[in-house]
């Protein structure tokens, strides 16, 4: 029985030794992107390229997202606020509910899903067929040429996806509302505009959906750039980019929250 209890205490042990191990890989390899940026900034060319395959591509997923969740949001607001008598702010709740949370936060699952996992894939298949060190061989550095321009691409794709997601989704809340249930369109947009703050709503938001793009993007190329050069190892680090953006997001949302909107009343 001891014996079990001193195994178990072993592999937890472990494990969060591994997990500060990974942690601190991850923190020098962020700083070394960081590092090798310039490079990048002066053949934007690259970064462009990775924009339209991190950002342009994953705008269907977004925008037909965008769509339906605003369109939920709409319905499922109506029948709550009807009961108080206050279905005019259905508009109020749809734009605040998209700004300030689920619009940062759900594009960027679904940008951790598509965009992130296949960035984690690519650097890691490069890795397994030896392109990575055949860079290095011919004095062309990895980092500079492969990762950095897929970072940034994140970076600066994420905002604008947010945004979109966002803007889809006061469009589908209008969609059912005004047009299929008869909301009176001037109270809509007004209690709306109203509502909404630039600062603490917009401004906000914009900063959640970058903190998130930085996350996002990090953690997909560090895993594509660590993962074993194998089958097994590539499939597993893209596995890791999901499940490790999903929780990083989520725990951010929490803690940006709590410190942008503690004095708002």
């Amino acid at each position: 029985m001891i014996k079990h209890i001193v195994t178990g205490i072993q592999a937890v042990g472990h494990r969060v030794i591994d997990g500060v191990w990974r942690l601190g890989c991850a923190s020098r390899f962020f700083l070394l992107v960081l590092l090798n940026s310039p490079p990048s900034f002066l053949r934007f060319g690259l970064i462009t390229r990775e924009i339209y395959f991190a950002g342009v591509l994953s705008l269907v997923i977004i925008l037909v997202s965008g769509l339906f969740v605003g369109m939920v949001l709409g319905l499922q607001g109506y029948e709550t606020l009807q009961k108080f008598g206050a279905e005019s702010a259905v508009g109020t709740l749809v734009a605040l509910s998209l700004v300030r949370e689920l619009g940062p936060v759900i594009a960027a699952l679904l940008f951790a899903s598509r965009a992130g996992s296949a960035m984690t894939a690519e650097i890691g298949l490069m890795k397994a067929t030896e392109q990575l060190a055949a860079m290095g061989m011919m004095a062309v550095d990895p980092v500079a040429r492969v990762v950095a321009p897929r970072f940034w691409a994140g970076v600066f794709s994420m905002p604008l996806l947010a945004a979109m997601f966002t803007v889809m989704g006061v469009f589908g809340g209008y969609l059912v509302t005004v047009i299929f249930i008869g909301v009176d369109e001037g109270s809509f947009w007004s209690q709306m505009q109203d509502a909404v703050d630039f600062r603490y709503d917009i401004v906000n938001g914009v900063i959640k959906s970058c903190f998130f793009g930085v996350a996002i993007t990090a953690i997909a190329v560090f895993e594509g750039f660590d993962a074993p050069p194998t089958a097994e190892g590539v499939s597993g680090a893209t596995t890791r980019t999901v499940v490790t953006s999903a929780l990083t997001i989520l725990g951010m949302d929490f803690v940006l929250t709590a410190f942008m909107f503690r004095g708002v009343s």
